[in-house]
């Protein structure tokens, strides 16, 4: 399955930044934050990794896990220290090694999102959670950029991910879906005065059915474990082991008989 091909990363990153400094990417970022907060705060667990596109947006603030950091992919000044270089379709961390996994817009602007998913599945524990966070195909905003020349710049360049491909990857990663959720029904005027003046508009949209959000997210549980683990060898040695407790039972049933 193929994607539009998009500009290399060094080049978009800069201009995903300035784009959520705008006034509207700030409201859409707020928007998100509303939504995920609500949905972390019923998720428990140890370590929680967010696959991030700008490294100031960190989406885990109102999470219960012990442990949050995020994967961003570049080195960049001011950076968090809570924040890992890595690239997001090639993550090193260990298999089974994540309790929560976040997925901000990082499937809209990547080559291959198949493979990030795959990745974030892969340190996902059993009974683990993933959150997937992107743009909606069928919003105002997916006719918008359907519509519009300059798909070239972000966010518009997206790969904008419709919830039925989702769903696939999904099962193919034997990942269950729990929830689906979308936000934002303004339209993607830069003009804030023209978004209030038309937030009508928006209004009969939030009020219909479906889902018609600019943004969707998605909550999946890991079930069972469905990727083979990484065995010794040189491929594991560069993989970053996250602290965990060891059972205090372990080898008991072995030495019992």
């Amino acid at each position: 399955m193929s994607f539009h091909k998009q500009a290399p990363l060094e080049i978009l990153l800069p201009q995903l930044k300035a784009w959520f400094d705008t006034e509207l990417g700030k409201e859409l970022l707020e928007a998100e934050s509303a939504v995920v907060d609500g949905l972390l705060q019923g998720l428990y667990g140890v370590h929680l990794a967010q696959f991030s596109i700008d490294s100031r947006v960190q989406l885990f603030s109102q999470s219960q896990v012990s442990h949050c950091f995020s994967l961003v992919p570049q080195m960049e000044l001011g950076m968090a220290d809570n924040c890992i270089v890595a690239d997001n379709a090639e993550v090193p961390l260990a298999h089974e090694s994540v309790d929560v996994v976040v997925l901000h817009h990082a499937l809209d602007f990547t080559a291959s999102p198949h493979q990030v998913l795959r990745e974030a599945s892969r340190i996902l524990r059993p009974g683990g959670h993933v959150l997937i966070v992107g743009f909606n195909p069928l919003s105002y905003w997916g006719m918008y950029r359907f519509c519009w020349r300059k798909k070239a710049l972000p966010p518009w360049s997206g790969h904008f991910i419709s919830h039925g491909r989702l769903s696939d990857w999904l099962k193919l990663l034997e990942l269950t879906e729990l929830r689906h959720l979308s936000g934002y029904h303004r339209l993607p005027f830069e003009s804030g005065r023209w978004r209030k003046r038309l937030g009508f508009i928006g209004g009969l949209a939030k009020r219909g059915p479906g889902h018609s959000g600019a943004f969707s997210v998605l909550l999946a549980r890991k079930d069972i474990a469905g990727m083979t683990p990484l065995r010794s060898g040189w491929g594991l040695r560069r993989l970053i082991s996250l602290p965990v407790a060891e059972p205090s039972t372990r080898g008991s049933l072995k030495e019992n008989s």
